[in-house]
């Protein structure tokens, strides 16, 4: 055998033994959302054996996840359009004023990505409070798209500096405002990365556990990372209902993942070329 096949059969090793590390989370993560809780005493990790649904039932009516979903949906969706717009707009100005104040903003823009938003959350919850803002959708949305609008706008505006300008400067020679330009000839163009920006920005704002325990504990709008940690006690822990619930709560994530897959490599490349 030749030396060249084995360090493909090697490489087919080492990309296997990947592959299984990546995949037996989500195995642990199903087998134990099918079983009762004397299969996941017995042997947590055993494939269940025989398995039951009745989890996935009980974890929706017992964390109320039917009302969770509402609020990460609506919360998720609103701080999304804003994201897209404000920071497709942003990155727009930015990316064809590379310098003076176009410059000095984008350089803003890139410290909100390097600074930790955990150093403002005191004087932001004071804020929101003081707004009367404390557990309602509105502040939420408005928090997420200010903690996430600078990696957004980075996004954007690398993938606007690879498109040619020229598409742009000819739709205002015909007569085109900036706004028509922008939204007639150029936004249509930043399909992958907005592809990206909706996966990433999504995952963030869905996945969140503090914010939302913080900002909307016991006003009956939490969110489904919240709902699921109600199963956990600080005596008792039904496992069982926290992982049918973690599964429930990952498939409308999933689901836009799939949706938009062929966009986020490409968008994400594009937006690092600038």
């Amino acid at each position: 055998m030749s030396p060249a096949k084995y360090r493909t059969y090697g490489l087919e090793l080492v990309m296997t033994a990947v592959a299984v590390a990546f995949l037996f989370p989500v195995y642990a993560l199903i087998a134990l959302a099918m079983k009762d809780p004397r299969q996941i005493a017995a042997s947590p990790l055993a494939p269940p054996l025989p398995p039951t649904l009745a989890n996935f039932g009980n974890a929706w009516s017992a964390a109320s996840l039917g009302p969770a979903l509402v609020s990460s949906t609506v919360i998720t969706v609103g701080g999304l359009l804003l994201l897209v717009v404000l920071g497709s707009t942003g990155a727009y100005y930015l990316a064809r004023r590379a310098r003076g104040l176009g410059y000095g903003l984008y350089v803003l823009f890139l410290l909100g990505i390097v600074l930790p938003f955990q150093l403002g959350m005191i004087p932001l919850y004071r804020l929101i409070d003081s707004l009367g803002w404390l557990g309602t959708y509105h502040g939420m949305v408005l928090f997420y798209t200010g903690i996430q609008l600078p990696f957004t706008v980075f996004l954007y505006t690398g993938f606007i500096r690879a498109l040619p300008a020229d598409y742009a400067q000819a739709a205002l020679i015909d007569g085109c405002n900036h706004r028509q330009a922008f939204t007639r000839i150029v936004f249509p163009l930043l399909r992958p990365i907005t592809g990206t920006v909706v996966i990433l920005n999504a995952v963030f704002i869905w996945n969140d556990f503090f914010t939302p325990l913080l900002y909307l504990g016991g006003s009956g709008k939490e969110t489904v990372p919240v709902g699921v940690f109600s199963f956990v006690g600080q005596y008792v822990s039904d496992y069982g209902l926290v992982f049918a619930g973690l599964v429930l709560a990952a498939l409308p994530v999933l689901l836009v993942f799939l949706l938009l897959q062929r966009y986020v490599i490409k968008g994400f490349a594009g937006g690092l070329k600038g």
